[in-house]
């Protein structure tokens, strides 16, 4: 299982050590929630804190975007060391022409899908993209609890997938604990974004094992 702990559940007023966790775990890459108060109601951070952060963590870097108009800022995440941008499907009207420009920068590109958005919007597009994004909570805030619905859609999606030849990968994010993890596993998830199950963890780095280990 590819692990990506979630910035967003990190100590900001220590996030050096936080990040320091993360290099020695075995986390394979780190996740940023990038919010812009429009496409969801809440913001998170921006291009300063994602340049100094980038500085100093040795895991691949998985930015997820819930922002308008994505595309404008293929260039700056590139810059930042980006390795798989993902944009929702949502807010992107022209998904196909923003799925090149971040292949075209040298990225890997991913789509994400919000909760009531259905997994065969995606039979179009699902050849071109390195990852699908499912959302198993509402996107714009942590600690929420796990939708069940989700693991209908994981499977849905993994059969879609299977069918078309693509090689996407499937990644969750929302509501991952032990148990959840598990049956996401299960239903064929690739990647588990997890925010306060691994930062809020008396012992992260046995977290982060736990989940490596599904």
């Amino acid at each position: 299982m590819i692990v990506s702990p979630s910035l967003l559940a990190a100590n900001f007023a220590d996030l050096k050590s936080d990040i320091d966790m993360i290099n020695r775990s075995e986390a394979d890459w780190l996740h940023f929630d990038v919010m812009d108060g429009v496409f969801v109601p809440n913001i998170s951070f921006g291009f300063p804190v994602l340049k100094a952060v980038s500085k100093i963590c040795k895991k691949k870097l998985d930015v997820h975007l819930m922002i308008e108009e994505p595309g404008k800022f293929t260039a700056q995440f590139k810059e930042l060391g980006t390795y798989m941008m993902t944009v929702h499907y949502e807010a992107c009207p022209h998904l196909h022409r923003t799925i090149q420009q971040i292949h075209e920068a040298g990225m890997k590109a991913g789509v994400a899908l919000n909760p009531h958005t259905p997994v065969c919007l995606l039979e179009d597009i699902v050849r071109d993209v390195d990852m699908v994004l499912l959302m198993t909570v509402n996107p714009g805030f942590g600690g929420q609890k796990f939708i069940e619905h989700s693991i209908d859609k994981v499977r849905e999606l993994r059969k879609m997938i299977e069918r078309t030849g693509s090689k996407a990968l499937i990644q969750v994010d929302g509501g991952v604990n032990g148990e959840t993890g598990k049956r996401l596993a299960e239903a064929g998830v690739d990647v588990l974004v997890a925010g306060s199950y691994v930062f809020g963890a008396p012992d992260a780095l046995d977290r982060v094992a736990e989940l490596k280990a599904m």
